[in-house]
């Protein structure tokens, strides 16, 4: 078999298509991720301190979550809830709440188990000290652990970035699709896909070395150990 990846990288424009899709796989992913994040402390917060109501609807949500297909949730954000609430949103805007929803869903979990893994004494010493509730968790309980549970995170982040090809579906334009339209030009799918292959690889790398980055940055005491 002829291998004909030159019919890839002559062409600028082929070129110039996987750099915008690479580009777009990636901020989705790091906006998504942020917010899930931040969508993930509040449902395992509230989850983990029982608070009425909002704990059962926590634990049904995540549940939800996590036992549906990706695909099925961004087709119903992409194409249910247009119709539902009447708004029009650009397709990247569709897979960004998608992805955000599935990312909190997880993240909640690999932080309700964080929360576990602090010890029951220091909750009382800080109260006894007259701390707030509010001010202990801020403290004392999330930056533990965050700390802790920062390489689940970190693995759980690349494998939903692994999984972002499918937006592809709904018509954003990241790099699986920048891939299908190359192959659609020129009929070569086995470099077409070893190429984006090789990106993946490439891009899931640059992710692990940046967040190990972030992981010295946030706690230098542990990661010198």
């Amino acid at each position: 078999m002829e291998l004909r990846f030159f019919e890839i990288y002559r062409n600028p424009d082929y070129l110039a298509l996987l750099a915008e899709g690479a580009a777009m796989s990636a901020a989705l992913t790091v906006a998504a991720g942020l917010m899930g994040l931040a969508l993930a402390t509040l449902l395992a917060t509230a989850r983990f301190h029982a608070v009425p109501v909002l704990g059962h609807l926590a634990a049904a949500y995540v549940e939800f979550i996590r036992n549906t297909p990706l695909i099925v949730q961004l087709f119903f954000v992409a194409f249910g809830l247009p119709q539902l609430l009447g708004y029009s949103w650009p397709f990247w805007g569709h897979a960004l709440l998608a992805l955000t929803l599935n990312f909190s869903a997880y993240f909640s979990e690999i932080l309700r188990a964080g929360f576990t893994t602090v010890a029951q004494g220091q909750y009382e010493a800080a109260r006894a000290l007259g701390i707030r509730p509010f001010v202990i968790f801020r403290k004392i309980v999330l930056p533990q652990a965050v700390q802790r549970m920062f390489p689940s995170l970190s693995s759980q982040f690349i494998f939903l970035f692994l999984t972002t090809g499918i937006i592809a579906e709904i018509g954003v334009r990241d790099l699986t699709q920048a891939g299908m339209f190359i192959d659609s030009r020129t009929f070569r799918s086995f470099e077409v896909f070893l190429t984006l292959t090789a990106i993946y690889v490439a891009m899931s790398l640059a992710f692990k070395t940046a967040l190990a980055l972030v992981h010295r940055r946030l706690f230098p005491a542990v990661a010198a150990r």
